[in-house]
């Protein structure tokens, strides 16, 4: 059975450089905490508790040492807690999701209302929905057109959360065209993401089955698994080696393998040396 890994798959910039400063901070000694799980990948999470740094709720739960803003970001009013109690602060917002907080903010001053497109709930949503709100605009979220409310009227301004589809952004865009709303729209949706999106749609195309890599809690990689299981149907999506049942690969000429942006390296590679011995 060939094994064929996507173009593009595995952590991105923004996943590695909030791995990277943590790994930094564990040196120190003096541990640290990281607001929320740094990443979306249970098992990540795991090697950096044993490394001294643990994952808590709020800045009200951290007793020593640093203050690690995960990849996500957080809310002004949780940035503000953390200084309030004058913790030592690292920011590890990925660079992309800081950009759209900016968009969310400024797109509210112009326009008043903004929508965004993404997941409710999700912490990189709720810290865009917070920036929106705190620069005075009434903030919808929607994941598809029919989310949106019969009671958005123009001027109207869309930000879009960084994992999400262009497919997503522009179903939203053209629902609102047909009210004649013409939105602001500030294109937020990382590079990186849609080249694994893209790469993976591709990839499904041309195997007998796809193995999709990453924690479940990941709304990227979630998604990765939805796109190649449109193309294919004996797609799975797995956090672990582990997991690999051979009969999922009975008859299977070709086997491809991607994985989301908060999936390190050294997991793809244990998947690819499990599927290759079957």
């Amino acid at each position: 059975m060939r094994v064929v890994k996507a173009s593009y798959a595995g952590a991105c910039y923004g996943v590695q450089r909030a791995l990277d400063m943590a790994v930094e901070a564990s040196a120190s000694g003096e541990g640290a905490s990281t607001l929320g799980p740094l990443i979306h990948n249970p098992q990540v999470v795991a090697e950096l508790a044993a490394r001294g740094i643990r994952a808590v709720d709020g800045p009200e739960n951290v007793e020593r040492g640093s203050v690690i803003i995960r990849s996500h970001g957080v809310t002004p009013a949780v940035r503000r807690a953390v200084e309030e109690r004058e913790l030592p602060l690292i920011d590890a917002t990925c660079p992309h999701v800081a950009r759209a907080q900016k968009a969310a903010a400024d797109l509210a001053r112009r326009c008043g209302c903004v929508v965004v497109v993404g997941e409710e709930g999700h912490p990189e949503v709720e810290g865009l929905v917070a920036y929106a709100r705190e620069a005075g605009g009434e903030v919808f979220v929607v994941a598809a057109p029919g989310d949106l409310s019969a009671s958005i009227e123009a001027p109207v301004g869309i930000v879009v959360q960084t994992t999400q589809t262009r497919e997503a952004l522009d179903a939203v865009v053209e629902a609102l065209a047909a009210r004649g709303i013409r939105p602001e729209v500030k294109n937020t949706i990382c590079f990186a993401t849609r080249q694994r999106q893209e790469s993976a749609a591709a990839l499904a195309d041309e195997v007998d089955a796809i193995v999709v890599i990453g924690g479940r809690n990941s709304s990227n990689t979630t998604r990765l698994a939805d796109i190649c299981a449109a193309a294919c149907p004996r797609t799975h999506h797995v956090e672990a080696p582990e997991e690999l049942d051979p009969s999922w690969f009975v008859g299977c000429e070709s086997v491809g393998v991607t994985a989301g942006a908060s999936t390190p390296e050294d997991q793809i590679a244990a998947i690819v040396e499990r599927l290759e011995a079957l």
